[in-house]
């Protein structure tokens, strides 16, 4: 049985990445009830979100030590995978999944629309938006309400995809198809253009810096057969995929 189990897997894929595929063949791109249906699977290391466990390590690299008192509000947090890897700050975690929240650890989890979230004005040293703004369908709003919770001189600390040809072939056709996001997760049309995501920024005071960043090749390599169990994401030199972007908020 161990060895048609395993034939299967070769040449199917892992057990994971079918039922990711088939849980949401009847739902549009990027509808919220992919998550509830795949809340479960948040937090396993081979699952279909483990694309996400490599980008909140390499998130968590952009985010300063904490002071005492300091509020981070991580927006889009899911099941809280920023929160092993930051330490110090009250961590606030803002979804839309009650379902996902249920499942977060380390945060104080608040259930709602990233695009108006029920905290106050300046309330945060670090508002974080990791893989969300390529998700909302009003990225203006979704960067006025970010910027709004920062306090001055807040960090603003983010991830997202990019509204290019490029990333659409990567991001959407590529990575969903050999399961490192699940089908579907994304809607094409929304992914962020960069220069007006700076231009929003800048309009709410904060001077946003990009780069590009993408996973380590040996790694992903090692990975792909077992031989790690995680991927670094490193620098590279276009932001025409996947990029992370940091700024300060002028006080």
């Amino acid at each position: 049985m161990t060895g048609s189990r395993e034939s299967d897997e070769a040449a199917h894929g892992s057990p994971v990445c079918q039922l990711a595929g088939r849980a949401h063949d009847d739902l549009e791109p990027n509808d919220p009830e992919l998550y509830e249906r795949l809340a479960d699977q948040w937090w396993r290391p081979d699952g279909p979100f483990v694309m996400l466990h490599w980008l909140a390590a390499a998130r968590a690299r952009l985010v300063p030590q904490a002071r005492p008192g300091a509020v981070l509000v991580d927006l889009g947090c899911g099941a809280g995978l920023l929160a092993p890897h930051v330490r110090g700050y009250r961590h606030i975690g803002v979804d839309l999944s009650e379902t996902s929240l249920r499942l977060a650890r380390g945060i104080d989890p608040v259930c709602a629309d990233v695009l108006d979230v029920p905290l106050a004005d300046g309330c945060a040293d670090v508002v974080v938006a990791g893989e969300i703004l390529e998700h909302v369908h009003d990225l203006p709003r979704a960067v006025a309400e970010a910027c709004r919770l920062l306090k001055p001189g807040g960090l603003l600390v983010l991830d997202t995809l990019a509204d290019t040809a490029l990333c659409r072939l990567v991001a959407v056709g590529i990575a969903e198809r050999v399961g490192l996001a699940p089908r579907g997760v994304h809607d094409p049309a929304l992914l962020v253009d960069r220069r007006a995501l700076v231009r929003e920024c800048a309009g709410h005071g904060v001077r946003l810096e990009l780069r590009g960043i993408r996973p380590a090749v040996f790694d992903l390599l090692a990975w792909s057969v077992r031989r790690r169990p995680s991927v670094r994401m490193v620098p590279t030199a276009t932001t025409a995929v996947l990029f992370q972007g940091t700024g300060r908020k002028i006080g």
